[in-house]
């Protein structure tokens, strides 16, 4: 079976804050098309191994690699979107409608003062159809849920159609009934447009049947490999791996 190419490698990196190391001797890859869950518990190194891949932090060793491409010399940013935890920092009462949010995500394309032609409104509406909420294109962006607010922010990130999505900890501010249709809509992105994931998430149990691979990062990257490999972990393996005691949703019981 030939390996798909990597969209992301990172080798050999180190990180530190002052003199307290935060990544230690990472090596990770992201293959074109893969939906890959990055775990670990909090103060892990998973928020700066995302800004080193998104090129705001700078690994003090190691090399980055972004479609073959060493980072330094990457110039090809709209292939890489990006959907911050924002629910608990957006200021709600921002005067936008859904449709100038996700506008807003083909600025950098469009350039500041050209005005919208037919071709981004279309761009527009493919968005916010591939997040289901299209019904809301006019609606004030403060007038919506969490969640609903998350999947606009994601159809902003791919009104550009970038070929990587990485997203940093989605779910949070999301309430648990809609995590579900959340998580499927990604599945949708993942299927249906090809669209390679990155997804920082606490919530293992709920991604074992979504993700193709998972990385689990504590300082070092304990786990690298496929989803089915993951799940074949039993779960003293898994609580050292993770740095405590934790619980997958069993998607193979067998007893």
């Amino acid at each position: 079976m030939n390996e798909k190419p990597s969209v992301i490698d990172i080798r050999n990196v180190n990180f530190r804050y002052d003199r307290e190391n935060v990544l230690e001797q990472i090596h990770f890859s992201v293959p074109e098309g893969a939906f890959v869950g990055l775990v670990g518990p909090n103060g892990s190194g998973k928020s700066t191994l995302l800004k080193i891949i998104l090129g705001l932090l700078k690994p003090k060793e190691g090399e980055v690699e972004l479609f073959g491409i060493p980072q330094d010399q990457f110039k090809s940013w709209d292939r890489i979107g990006f959907v911050s935890q924002k629910a608990n920092s957006f200021n709600t009462g921002f005067p936008a409608t859904v449709l100038e949010v996700v506008m807003g995500g083909l600025t950098k394309k469009m350039g500041l003062f050209r005005r919208p032609g037919q071709a981004e409104r279309e761009a527009v509406q493919q968005a916010v159809q591939s997040v289901g909420m299209e019904a809301f294109l006019n609606r004030n962006i403060g007038d919506l849920s969490g969640g609903q607010q998350q999947r606009v922010f994601i159809a902003r990130a791919i009104v550009s159609r970038p070929s990587v999505l990485i997203l940093d900890e989605p779910t949070v501010g999301v309430d648990s009934q809609n995590v579900d249709s959340f998580y499927r809509m990604l599945t949708h992105l993942n299927h249906e447009l090809g669209m390679t994931l990155l997804l920082v998430t606490h919530d293992i149990g709920t991604i074992t049947d979504k993700v193709t691979h998972v990385a689990c990062l504590n300082k070092y990257l304990h786990f690298h490999g496929s989803m089915k490999q993951f799940i074949e972990l039993d779960e003293q393996e898994l609580s050292d791996l993770y740095g405590h005691g934790i619980r997958l949703l069993d998607h193979h019981h067998d007893h």
